[in-house]
């Protein structure tokens, strides 16, 4: 059995959630952790890991958020972290991808909720994109666990993430014809990756283009094990011993 250790099961993409569940089930994946980005996610991923035995959450501020939230957003965010089935805070992190005009602003907001982690001894989920220098500096000023959700960098920064006792999320971008990811878990043992799907976003093939759904964790896993000549239910095995490590799950 596998978990999608990264999705974002909301009422805003899924009209029925007990059947995104039932799916995700039938294809053996039988937890999800369901990750906010911003207030008003966070607590819908509350609702969701009250509700549904199988799934546990990841709340916090995601940097898109950063001109948007306000503290008490923030506030919402720590009241919330008693909660014995949130088991991270994220998705946090930095993005320069749409702009870069708010760079100190993203420090700052990703800063702070870093200091929340360790405050509350709890691991991280990255977001970075086209923002790898300042991620892996600001992340070296803690020593924390997580995951670096979404991971599409090279050989070289994967093992400074792993350097770092960071796991790296691999989701359906590993099956893309152009993605040189591949070639990168290729040469990364399996003892530091974790499977996610990120959805409703980055469907794997054969289904891209369509709405993604933890369910399509098999896929994944599926072209994983053919990359790395493994059996279905030894990939299983790693990657839950690798969440383990982690999360407290």
């Amino acid at each position: 059995m596998f978990t999608d250790t990264h999705c974002h099961v909301y009422e805003e993409y899924y009209e029925n959630i007990d059947e995104i569940i039932n799916n995700a089930k039938n294809n053996k994946i039988n937890r999800l952790i369901n990750n906010g980005c911003d207030n008003k996610s966070n607590i819908e991923v509350i609702k969701t890991i009250n509700k549904y035995p199988n799934i546990y959450g990841a709340i916090g501020i995601h940097p898109e958020a950063t001109e948007t939230y306000q503290n008490i957003d923030l506030i919402n965010l720590e009241n919330n972290l008693s909660n014995k089935k949130v088991i991270a805070i994220g998705e946090i992190g930095l993005d320069y991808h749409y702009t870069k005009e708010n760079k100190e602003k993203q420090k700052e907001l990703f800063d702070y909720q870093l200091k929340l982690a360790t405050k509350y001894n709890l691991p991280v989920i990255i977001h970075s994109r086209e923002a790898t220098e300042d991620t892996i500096n600001i992340l070296s000023k803690y020593n924390l666990k997580g995951v670096i959700h979404s991971f599409s960098g090279s050989l070289e920064t994967a093992n400074i993430y792993i350097k770092m006792g960071y796991l790296l999320g691999i989701n359906g971008v590993i099956t893309f014809k152009n993605s040189k990811l591949k070639e990168v878990i290729k040469q990364i043992s399996l003892e530091h990756i974790i499977l996610e799907t990120d959805s409703p976003y980055l469907t794997p093939e054969p289904y891209r283009g369509k709405k993604n759904e933890p369910a399509r964790i098999i896929n994944i896993a599926n072209f994983i094990s053919n990359l790395k000549n493994i059996e279905l239910d030894e990939l299983a095995r790693i990657t839950n011993a690798n969440i383990k490590r982690i999360f407290d799950i």
